[in-house]
């Protein structure tokens, strides 16, 4: 089976910027239909150097078209209350606030190193030049939202403008799939708290985003790189639900919103939210099965930020996919927090079939007994968000994820958890946003 290879400048900043966003956010939703309707003239044509290609047919669910900006994993009212939590000093968004600081990849001196063509997996690989640099925009876009400094604006807007006026194609074996999902929907997260800059190449940016990785995208969501369905692991296809749901949101596509949530509703491979959390247990007031238990717990756990970044993107555009069969991906979170705490959970043998499509169906199948404990209790930023959904926004009893949730308090980011690639496969910092 085709694995996923795993992978200074210091102080706090004033709060200029928390009033201004106080005062905008509401205006900044009011007009978002007239703001996107423009967007949308710009970004639905898809002539570009890039290549981007033509929208699809509209699906059997009607999705907005028009959406709200900032929008996918922060809002305008997170990132102010951020703002104001900090500014008073208020724990633990200021514990949250002093990771960030610390991360070398949010310094506003930081410098970008784009590159042409990207590989990941194979002859020639570079990616690992890519991501800092995703991260250390988002980062920089972070603090100045949070702190109003306007050279940490800047640094994202140059670190993404660099990219996109360089970038041209991406490549590699199967793992190329992978980096078109997770760079991606990190690559819009980041561009989406700088869209409004004056010295940000939104348009260009959109290109690239159209033109590069959405497609790898729908290809392998459509034919999963020529295997059998179930060839690849649940986090395969969550990075690229996420890409394809940001790029819709950043770029004002509703077809690409659609498409992402009608995958995510009933989608053919393991990133559907029936089959990434196939069975479901009467225990401990309903537990989660998850698609990867068996494999190793920092895949796992891999995967319960994938989808709650998923489910975030979704929530701040008015789609509950948090409580999607009844709270169905709750109950994964809930099982793989208890098992990550030291604690039993049920298992039930897990069967899939590997190899390309051409296998006959008799062939290339294998099946997980037990929960494996490879990675059991690592640490990854990915609780804070699922937290503040299911307890803080909606009241439900969430005891293990509260308990993770406090384990890895306060939420690090890329570089934080590691230094190869599986160390900024989330972008982090729950515990300042969320």
């Amino acid at each position: 089976m085709t694995t996923h290879a795993e992978h200074p400048d210091g102080g706090r900043e004033g709060a200029s910027r928390r009033a201004f966003l106080a005062g905008s956010s509401l205006a900044l939703l009011a007009g978002t239909v007239g703001a996107t309707t423009a967007a949308r003239s710009a970004f639905a044509a898809p002539a570009s150097p890039h290549g981007a290609p033509a929208g699809r047919a509209a699906g059997r669910t009607a999705r907005a078209a028009a959406y709200a900006h900032p929008g996918m994993q922060h809002t305008a009212a997170q990132l102010s209350a951020a703002a104001d939590h900090v500014a008073a000093g208020a724990q633990p968004w200021t514990a949250g606030w002093d990771r960030l600081v610390a991360n070398g990849r949010s310094a506003a001196t930081w410098q970008p190193r784009p590159l042409a063509d990207v590989i990941r997996g194979g002859t020639g690989e570079n990616y690992a030049q890519m991501y800092p640099d995703i991260h250390a925009a988002y980062q920089n876009a972070l603090r100045w939202h949070v702190s109003g400094s306007d050279a940490h604006g800047a640094a994202a807007s140059r670190i993404l403008n660099a990219w996109s006026g360089t970038m041209r194609s991406l490549g590699g074996n199967a793992d190329r799939y992978l980096a078109a999902g997770l760079y991606g929907y990190q690559f819009a997260n980041a561009a989406e708290l700088v869209r409004d800059r004056s010295d940000f190449d939104r348009g260009r940016f959109a290109d690239m985003l159209l033109g590069i990785f959405h497609p790898m995208n729908e290809q392998f969501l459509t034919h999963h790189n020529d295997a059998v369905i179930t060839n690849y692991w649940a986090n395969w296809d969550l990075c690229t639900m996420n890409s394809v749901l940001a790029i819709g949101i950043f770029t004002d596509r509703s077809d690409l919103v659609q498409r992402a949530v009608d995958y995510f509703e009933d989608g053919a491979g393991n990133g559907s939210i029936r089959h990434v959390v196939p069975f479901l247990h009467d225990v401990d007031g309903g537990l989660g099965q998850w698609q990867e238990a068996g494999r190793d717990q920092g895949h796992t756990m891999m995967g319960i930020g994938q989808l709650g970044a998923f489910c975030e993107m979704a929530w701040n555009q008015g789609i509950d996919c948090y409580g999607y069969d009844d709270n169905r991906f709750l109950k994964g979170a809930q099982y793989v927090a208890r098992y990550n705490l030291g604690n039993d959970v049920p298992f039930t043998d897990y069967t899939w079939q590997s190899g390309p499509n051409t296998t006959p169906p008799h062939v290339g199948w294998s099946t997980h007994t037990e929960v494996s404990s490879d990675s059991r209790g690592q640490l990854r930023p990915v609780w804070a968000s699922v937290l503040a959904h299911y307890s803080g926004r909606k009241g439900l009893e969430a005891g293990w994820v509260a308990q993770m949730a406090q384990r890895v308090r306060p939420e690090g980011g890329g570089g934080d958890y590691g230094s190869t690639s599986g160390g900024y496969d989330q972008l982090g910092f729950g515990t300042l946003m969320y």
